[in-house]
């Protein structure tokens, strides 16, 4: 009743039905684009923080006075805190709602980050390294269920374009570290402004994140801890492929490109800066050929061109042919991780944040546990084909597309 009376006297402001029905629709779609900008802005700090730090990994180094197995513990405290939360942030975000775990993992994450530089050795580093990655875990999940709700509301795929926020943020952020570097400005300083800006912006999207929290009255039986159902299992995998071969490039392009491609120094590391180009470029026009292709088709069309790309790379050992197979690597790889998320998180029968949980916990694993495995191989056998066993990893992706069924 109070609804109506509302409602008339709003017309009364307007000459007829049809100039307040076109403000109502105005007005709900404006939120959503609020919505939009501040799931987004979250993406963005994520993949933003993340590149600081990271670009900063020599100068932690050297504070710390840490070998490099020292540093690779301290990232694989990293990846296996974020591994372990990811499963069970399902079950919390089906208690708290995706909004509240996504203000708490950016805040946690900020609060964090400035920490790095100020802690007595390397066993406090990998501790607090752990916390992060937990941290971080969680917000993986979260920010991916508040991205889901936000196509859910749009109607059509727009989820490539929150991940091409993330790669834009770490473009950014591996610039701003680059300038920190330059200025010669030290560790805390600089984690301090970066963090700063983010909570600043994190801040403004704590008022337009999605309000999801569920009535306290709801039941959500369940156990707390989930792996993926049997319809998820093959996107799982799907994930799993994918990331594996993130890691790979991220973690080893620089190294093919020195040792087996015998590029010069200042050339190697052009690899992984075509390959995040590409992923960069992918995600931006993801969604559009995602519409027209379908979910399925653009998985498909992506392993193919992944592997073509690996497969040049390894088959033409050459600096520049080995550049361009790597940029066909991040085109091709682009848009699946988060068409992946996206599936999961449309999931009949479970909540956004259960089942990305399932896929994200498998996905990542592939991140965590690929680049030692290739490591191993290469140590065994050789690089190349430490990287070719990855390139049949695609092939297995894109058979599993192929035969996925929606």
């Amino acid at each position: 009743m109070a609804k109506r009376k509302l409602q008339s006297v709003i017309l009364k402001l307007f000459r007829n039905k049809n100039d307040f029905n076109y403000l109502s629709e105005n007005y709900i779609f404006y939120n959503v684009f609020k919505n939009r900008i501040a799931v987004k802005i979250a993406f963005f700090i994520n993949g933003f923080i993340f590149a600081n730090w990271v670009s900063r990994l020599p100068r932690i180094q050297e504070q710390y006075h840490a070998d490099n197995g020292s540093i690779g513990l301290v990232l694989l405290a990293l990846s296996c805190g974020a591994v372990l939360a990811m499963p069970f942030t399902g079950w919390i975000i089906i208690k708290n709602g995706s909004r509240l775990i996504t203000l708490f993992s950016l805040i946690m994450y900020c609060a964090l980050v400035p920490i790095i530089p100020l802690l007595p050795n390397i066993a406090t580093l990998v501790i607090l390294y752990f916390i992060v990655g937990t941290v971080t875990g969680m917000l993986d999940v979260a920010m991916n269920a508040q991205a889901v709700m936000v196509e859910q509301q749009y109607n059509k795929p727009i989820m490539t374009s929150f991940h091409a926020l993330f790669s834009i943020g770490m473009a950014l952020g591996a610039w701003c570290g680059a300038l920190f570097t330059d200025l010669g400005l030290n560790l805390t300083y600089h984690f301090t402004i970066v963090v700063g800006i983010s909570l600043i912006a994190t801040f403004w999207a704590s008022a337009n994140l999605i309000h999801d929290r569920p009535d306290p009255s709801a039941k959500h039986d369940g156990p707390l801890f989930r792996l993926p159902n049997a319809s998820l299992v093959s996107i799982g995998i799907i994930a799993f492929c994918c990331m594996i071969g993130e890691g790979a490039m991220s973690e080893w392009s620089v190294n093919y490109m020195e040792n087996i491609a015998l590029a010069s120094k200042a050339l190697a590391p052009i690899s992984l800066s075509a390959f995040a180009t590409a992923m960069t470029i992918g995600r931006i026009f993801g969604d559009r050929i995602r519409m027209k292709l379908g979910d399925k088709n653009l998985i498909i069309l992506g392993g193919m061109i992944a592997t073509l790309g690996l497969c040049i790379a390894l088959i033409f050992p050459l600096p520049y042919i080995a550049i361009t197979g790597f940029f066909l690597v991040g085109l091709g790889l682009s848009s699946i991780v988060p068409i992946a998320y996206s599936i999961a998180g449309n999931s009949k029968n479970l909540p956004p944040g259960v089942g990305l949980a399932m896929v994200t916990t498998v996905g990542y694993s592939g991140f965590l546990f690929g680049p030692p495995i290739i490591g191993f191989i290469a140590d065994w056998q050789s690089l190349r084909l430490a990287l070719g066993a990855i390139a049949v990893l695609f092939v297995v992706m894109t058979l599993l597309s192929a035969r996925y069924k929606s």
